[in-house]
């Protein structure tokens, strides 16, 4: 299991570039934070968003330079993930709403805790092919803040239809 942190080879600094950038991101020890569970219970604010295209390395700013977002784990069991892009502007069209769509992740549904893991079983969704999917997301927790790295997928919004994985940043926010 690859689990990232920042506090390795990249730097919050290093990633904050709007040009596609090299990325390394570093193993973590393997064992699971027994605390995980209750540790992740609370409300996150997006600090930084980077999608990693698999085939060059190369890092995308792909919800711009200041996403914005929140994601929210209850105790018992519930999270709701908003996530939008940097600068969106209200759609005057049917393009423009198509592009909206480009920047935002959105998803609710049931999770539970796998190791150093958050399971979603997605009730409802921005992309409807999520809905009745589970999605994995590798977390550490280390005080306030949260380090999150999907595992290599397809997104629906982004990289043109390549592989890629997103290295995202929360903070608490309650």
């Amino acid at each position: 299991m690859l689990i990232m942190s920042f506090a390795g080879a990249v730097s919050m600094s290093s990633l904050s570039s709007a040009h596609a950038q090299e990325v390394s991101i570093p193993e973590l020890p393997k064992q699971v934070d027994p605390d995980l569970k209750k540790n992740i219970v609370g409300v996150w604010e997006l600090v930084s968003y980077k999608v990693q295209d698999k085939e060059t390395g190369k890092l995308i700013d792909a919800m711009g330079a200041h996403p914005r977002g929140r994601v929210i784990f209850t105790p018992d069991g519930w999270v709701a993930f908003n996530l939008e892009g940097s600068d969106r502007q209200p759609a005057k069209n049917d393009a423009d709403r198509a592009h909206l769509m480009k920047t935002l992740v959105a998803y609710i549904g049931r999770y539970r805790v796998e190791g150093n893991q958050w399971v979603t079983s997605v009730q409802t969704a921005w992309a409807p092919e999520w809905v009745g999917t589970e999605q994995r997301r590798n977390i550490v927790v280390k005080g306030n803040e949260a380090d999150v790295l999907t595992p290599w997928r397809i997104m629906p919004n982004w990289d043109n239809g390549k592989m890629s994985r997103s290295i995202i940043r929360f903070k608490r926010a309650d």
